[in-house]
């Protein structure tokens, strides 16, 4: 079986269009994606895990 596919954060911002400092308010509020930190230090998201969240979040205001 492969591995899930693991993004780096830059990867992420850049797919969601968000600063690293607004990442990491949400992240301290709970409601960001899961991060996973490997033993070297670097942070990572599953593809699953942003997949996911993104499915979750409200609905798009017009």
């Amino acid at each position: 079986m492969a591995a899930p596919k693991m993004l780096k954060l830059p990867e992420v911002l850049e797919e969601i269009g968000m600063s690293r400092a607004a990442f990491y308010r949400m992240r301290a509020r709970g409601k960001a994606p899961r991060l996973v930190k490997l033993p070297n230090g670097h942070l990572r998201v599953r593809r699953s895990d942003l997949d996911d969240w993104l499915n979750r979040l409200d609905s798009p205001t017009y």
